[in-house]
């Protein structure tokens, strides 16, 4: 079992679960499999089982929701369906009313075409590797559960309550009203089509929605992956601030009156600040990743905050909090992580802040990341069949001779962890250098 910075990596599951294209690696077949293991799994452990599920829009979202509850009450597990919603609401309802487990069916940022499978432990934060490697392990035998009979077969329970719950909860995290502002919210025609009017109207906001019409196939299609509508939302509006969110809500990209993009980098260093000054900064320091931009680090060590980096992906970012003690941690893509509020990312938290922010200092978006200015990078992404082409020796020579060449203070190749790609980013001084640079590395993949 490989592993990546301490966490497993297994066949199925990688650093954000089971994910793949839908009814070709990831079939209906698999997620029963996986329902009866953790509905096994966790019987054998306390005699009973009880696991809420959720999904996003994709067409495919269905067959897996049901083939997952046909496997959990075949094993004797109740399993209750929040229907659409966000991970981080099935994260929050798995932690506040006590389940076993919580199952997410998403492929965040991934097409459409795509689908994954998220399990939660009962504290909110991703399952437990122990426990899903022993899935692992069964997903590949030859051997079964037993079935349950009579009165131990499980049930199937309606739960939209606890997606209005997770509603309230949002509601509540705002210490102020955000009447009279103007917000424009890209859903993606993902997980928060029905949520993030609903909290931002609430709140007493004016909102302006796109991205809210899903029909199991244009998730993703706008949202915090392209941007770009969004900012063209502000500006045709007038609007005084956007946030995008992706498949299933758990990254936030915001943006400000002018249009201008402010993606996870430029929040998290929104965030650190005003943290640092409220004294809420423990440690004085921010967990990264290894593609943040070059410039964070350097713009809050003005203000005393250390950056502490780890690998890509928001559970390598929250297992390094909590080996730290750190309070706030995040990527680029949008993923903020308030140890307060949870252990993985939710965007609607991260957007109601900034919000926050912006009504208790009364300034706009643009004024509060003042002081940080991006270095220019850029990344690209190649599709190759073998990921492990990365560990090639003469690759990394030719990578470390173009980035000498085109004069890039950093480069970094690294295979994807959701998807059959390999993301290529260069930085440095000079857009063109860093846009040569990716383009040559990435012939040499292609080659």
């Amino acid at each position: 079992m490989a592993r990546r910075g301490g966490i497993r990596a297994g066949k199925y599951f990688g650093t954000d679960g089971f994910r793949g294209v839908a009814g070709v690696n990831l079939t209906a077949v698999h997620a029963c499999r996986i329902g009866r293991f953790i509905g096994g799994y966790f019987r054998s452990q306390g005699g009973s089982c009880r696991v809420v599920i959720g999904k996003d829009t994709r067409r495919s979202s269905y067959m897996l929701e049901y083939a997952l509850v046909s496997g959990l009450t075949a094993s004797g597990a109740d399993a209750y369906i929040m229907h659409v919603t966000t991970t981080a609401s099935v994260s929050y309802i798995a932690r506040t009313d006590g389940f076993d487990c919580g199952i997410m069916i998403s492929a965040s940022h991934n097409p459409y075409g795509d689908n994954g499978i998220k399990l939660i432990g009962s504290g909110g934060e991703k399952l437990d590797d122990n426990i899903v490697a022993m899935l692992e392990e069964y997903l590949d035998s030859p051997y079964d559960i037993p079935f349950a009979t009579g009165q131990d077969i499980g049930r199937s329970v309606d739960c939209i309550s606890g997606r209005n719950r997770y509603i309230g909860h949002l509601i509540s995290l705002s210490s102020c009203s955000f009447k009279g502002y103007k917000i424009g919210l890209d859903c993606a025609d993902g997980s928060s089509w029905q949520i993030a009017k609903s909290v931002f109207d609430a709140l007493g906001a004016k909102t302006y929605v796109i991205g809210a019409n899903p029909d199991g196939t244009n998730i993703n299609k706008s949202g915090a992956v392209h941007p770009s509508y969004l900012s063209e939302l502000v500006r045709e509006q007038g609007l005084d601030i956007g946030f995008a969110f992706d498949g299933d809500a758990d990254r936030c990209i915001a943006c400000d009156e002018k249009g201008v993009i402010a993606d996870g980098d430029a929040l998290l260093y929104i965030f650190a600040c005003a943290m640092c000054r409220a004294g809420e900064l423990s440690g004085n320091t921010v967990v990264t990743t290894v593609m943040s931009n070059g410039a964070l680090p350097v713009a809050l060590s003005r203000y005393g905050i250390n950056c502490e980096s780890t690998d890509v992906g928001d559970r390598f970012v929250y297992k390094r909090m909590c080996e730290t003690g750190a309070s706030l941690g995040g990527e680029q893509s949008g993923h903020i992580i308030f140890s307060k509020y949870g252990a993985a990312g939710d965007g609607l938290v991260t957007a109601i802040k900034i919000m926050e922010l912006v009504t208790a200092e009364g300034i706009s978006l643009s004024r509060l990341r003042q002081g940080y200015t991006p270095l220019p990078q850029v990344v690209i992404n190649v599709s190759v069949n073998d990921k492990s082409v990365c560990q090639d020796q003469s690759l990394a020579e030719k990578i470390a001779a173009t980035r000498k060449a085109e004069g890039c203070s950093r480069v970094l190749v690294r295979p994807s962890g959701t998807e059959p790609v390999i993301r290529i980013m260069a930085e440095g001084e000079d857009l063109s250098a860093c846009e040569r640079c990716c383009g040559r590395i990435a012939r040499y993949l292609e080659v």
